[in-house]
């Protein structure tokens, strides 16, 4: 036999090892040259490993959410014996059904009357349990209900015999609802171990700073419907996350210390002229955050169709690694899921972060009587090593001014 070995490539510049995700073949299959064996994850992308020849696979390197090096061995492969059927040796469940199927017939044990009554949930409200007036009398006086009585005669009827196994578990005691007491263990691989590492790192490096405003929308969603209404061909749809990205572009040219990466081993604040805006993103893997690169340059539909196509790559796996990194400032928002207020969790190596939460009718007073007005809170959090409170107050109330007179958003001042 002609032994293949398959090794785990270079996926990266500087990549020293890769997290196994996903396996495509199992010992035993017969793959072609050039089909995929597995997939790795770095801190950058998954990556696909082919296979350089056609063969049978004999061994695999390890399990999902091994961490394997780079270099090591990553399948082997019996390139002489491709032609040979995977089913050569008995899968071990195969062979035990053979070793059953050989074995003398057992004889069934004789049938034993149950100790106890199996639960069963309670009746519907207002069915009657079938039980004999005498059986009905001693529960009573027992204290038992009968709705519980697991009934062992014809069509359920509950019998004497039914009723004394429930009275010696105890006078008055009924069967309870069964316990769950079964516990899974559901290994952390792949994205969601990038993503509790992501904020294990944010959360204990990053001391946080969260402050929270409310902010009168009804103008914006005003102008918001309208523009949807009288949009043109090919426009996308305007959600509120367009206008809050302009809004954020113009606060941080004020502001543009809130642009910026903090490298705290360094010590230094790289503050970036290009805004790129993450838009935080639910997946069917987790959460990945799409980068609107240079939200500065581009206007309020222009933002809004790039902002669709990366949140639309991103949840359907396509999205490439550049799309995935390199962004200044991030944006999460549950949509109308968004609650009252968030804590959320800064984007390291960034210095802020602002959370959208619903937008919601709430009483306002204009001074004269109470109106009702179209309310969301901005919940957002800052670095608190290289952000003062004071200056994230500022920035945010920049965003809430831009967006309660959603005018200013295109007058250039």
């Amino acid at each position: 036999m002609a032994e293949r070995v398959v090794k785990l490539p270079d996926v990266g510049e500087g990549i020293a090892e890769a997290e196994l995700v996903e396996w495509h073949v199992k010992v035993g299959d017969i793959v072609r040259e050039d089909a995929m064996l597995g997939a790795v994850m770095t801190d950058k992308a998954t990556v696909e490993i082919p296979s350089p020849a056609a063969g049978r696979v004999v061994w695999l390197a390890g399990e999902i959410g091994d961490v394997l090096a780079i270099g090591s061995d990553f399948v082997r492969l019996d390139v002489d014996g491709r032609s040979a059927s995977p089913r050569e040796t008995p899968e071990p469940e195969a062979a035990h059904a053979e070793n059953v199927a050989a074995s003398p017939p057992v004889k069934a044990a004789p049938f034993a009357p149950r100790l106890q009554p199996v639960a069963t949930p309670p009746r519907r409200e207002g069915e009657r349990p079938l039980a004999a007036p005498a059986v009905r009398l001693r529960a009573r006086e027992a204290g038992v209900d009968l709705r519980q009585v697991h009934g062992s005669g014809p069509a359920g009827r509950i019998t004497h015999d039914d009723l004394d196994v429930c009275l010696r578990r105890g006078v008055g005691e009924t069967p309870a609802t069964p316990r769950k007491t079964a516990v899974t263990d559901v290994k952390i691989v792949g994205l969601r171990r990038k993503i509790a590492e992501r904020m294990s790192i944010a959360s204990a490096r990053i001391p946080h700073i969260t402050y929270i405003e409310e902010v009168d929308v009804t103008a914006l969603e005003e102008l918001r419907t309208k523009l949807n209404d009288q949009k043109k061909p090919g426009r996308p749809r305007l959600t509120l996350l367009p206008f809050l990205m302009r809004a954020i572009v113009r606060a941080v040219a004020e502001q543009p210390n809130l642009n910026a990466h903090f490298d705290d081993e360094a010590g230094v604040v790289h503050q970036h002229a290009g805004v790129h805006l993450g838009i935080a993103t639910q997946t069917d893997a987790g959460l990945v955050v799409p980068v609107v690169r240079h939200a500065e340059a581009r206007d309020l539909f222009d933002g809004a169709t790039e902002m669709i196509r990366l949140t639309e790559a991103a949840r359907n796996g396509t999205a490439t690694r550049d799309e995935l990194t390199g962004s200044t400032l991030t944006i999460t928002s549950l949509g109308t899921l968004g609650g009252l207020a968030t804590t959320p969790i800064i984007n390291h190596p960034e210095v802020a972060i602002v959370g959208v939460n619903r937008i919601a009718v709430r009483p306002h007073w204009d001074g004269a009587a109470f109106v009702p007005r179209k309310m969301m809170n901005l919940s957002s959090s800052f670095d608190h090593r290289v952000i003062d409170g004071f200056d994230a107050a500022q920035f945010v109330q920049r965003i809430k001014t831009q967006l309660e007179t959603p005018a200013l958003l295109f007058i250039d001042a």
